[in-house]
């Protein structure tokens, strides 16, 4: 069961971040919306308000140290505990690699594997204080692989998933599971049936 349970979604504004806190709400969990900008996201936490859920949105860049954990102590000051987080922000980069700007280079890193890690460390450690939690990180798209020049994409998005693998044989002693998902037509249920599982 979701009710009443905190759910921290990273990159909550739009695609498969959107469709997961719209879900999650209609469950009954408490979602705290998190995006770089509140463009999307206020629409989203709006939508849910009105529905009579509850949400609340986040701005802040979570792949930096500062707004990882910004963001985590507003929702602790906000709703309590954090009992799941699902990481979903990313970065797409579609340029062949022999001509990619460094900066494009880096910015696909630092969103899609440092903002995990650094939202990872923070919500783990005070999961592993409560023995209990669930981290959810969602990889590549499902059609990923088709698509030309996803180089930056698709070598953040494989790092993910072994980052994940090592995050849950850490904390796993301590109550808190971590799960890699493929971002697929499936991702809502899968997401959902490992929520609901814990």
């Amino acid at each position: 069961m979701l009710k009443d349970k905190v759910i921290l979604i990273t990159g909550a504004g739009k695609g498969a971040g959107r469709a997961l806190a719209q879900a999650c709400a209609e469950k009954g969990a408490i979602v705290a919306a998190n995006d770089i900008s509140p463009v999307n996201v206020d629409d989203v936490v709006s939508g849910i308000n009105a529905r009579g859920g509850r949400a609340k949105s986040y701005i802040e860049d979570v792949a930096k140290k500062a707004g990882a954990q910004a963001t985590l102590n507003l929702v602790e000051d906000d709703f309590g505990a954090v009992d799941a987080l699902i990481y979903h922000a990313e970065v797409e980069p579609l340029t062949p690699l022999l001509d990619m700007d460094e900066w494009d280079w880096h910015r696909a890193l630092d969103v899609n594997l440092t903002g995990a890690f650094l939202m990872i460390q923070s919500v783990g450690r005070m999961m592993r204080g409560k023995n209990r939690g669930v981290i959810v990180t969602v990889g590549a798209e499902s059609n990923s692989r088709l698509k030309k020049n996803a180089g930056a994409y698709l070598s953040s998005k494989a790092a993910l998933v072994e980052l994940s693998r090592r995050a849950d044989e850490e904390l796993s002693p301590h109550g808190v599971r971590v799960y890699a998902v493929e971002n697929s037509t499936n991702i809502v249920k899968d997401v959902l049936s490992i929520l609901e599982a814990q």
